[in-house]
């Protein structure tokens, strides 16, 4: 398969399982969300995949970010929206792969796996039916062209952001429901006293959201 991945399998077996694909954040790898797994829902599959670019021992990036003199950063939007339609592939796979009910996928992402959740969702939302956005933002520039043509009646969104994150400020991140509103989308956005990272709290709302929708 394309991306090396982890699963955990659904306690509660039925003829096809829904799954929820975890998405890392920039310098992390797929052992990080996967460290939930157990927590989630008992009906769910848990996948959490890798990200494909290598930047040190241990270390996996969706896309690069780069850094010019003066400490600007500047993301690699092309390794973006090719990480973009890579996982929109694996998807695919998993469900060529496994016993996966094709119309109940859930991307849940965490930073850069957030931002990319997105662009996924709303690029290809006959594929995705939920998004879990932690820690990160809508880049329309790594959505296909003319996604806003798309129909996005089965797509619900639940997204957060820590309010004093100092990675990805809050600001981005509150954008997101504007536009989604706009589109139709259903969503959900909330905000905790925390930086760049996952509360308990937060947590408890996403996992309280999944069993509900």
């Amino acid at each position: 398969m394309t991306l090396h991945h982890l699963v955990r399998e659904p306690k509660i077996k039925l003829g096809k399982n829904p799954v929820l694909v975890l998405l890392h954040g920039y310098g992390s790898n797929e052992e990080d969300l996967f460290s939930f797994a157990n927590e989630l829902p008992d009906h769910y599959y848990v996948i959490s995949a890798r990200a494909p670019y290598n930047l040190m021992h241990g270390s996996y990036a969706w896309y690069a970010i780069n850094f010019d003199a003066d400490e600007n950063k500047f993301s690699d939007l092309d390794q973006a929206r090719t990480s973009r339609d890579l996982i929109a592939n694996f998807i695919d796979e998993l469900i060529a792969n496994y016993p996966i009910d094709a119309n109940d996928i859930t991307l849940v992402g965490f930073s850069q796996g957030c931002i990319l959740s997105y662009a996924i969702a709303l690029s290809y939302p006959k594929k995705i039916q939920r998004v879990v956005a932690m820690s990160g933002y809508f880049n329309t520039e790594i959505t296909k062209e003319g996604f806003e043509n798309n129909d996005f009646s089965k797509l619900k969104i639940f997204a957060s952001h820590g309010s004093v994150d100092q990675v990805i400020p809050v600001d981005w991140a509150r954008k997101a429901k504007p536009m989604l509103d706009t589109l139709g989308i259903e969503n959900v956005y909330k905000e905790y006293p925390i930086g760049h990272g996952i509360s308990p709290q937060n947590f408890y709302d996403l996992k309280n959201w999944l069993e509900k929708i």
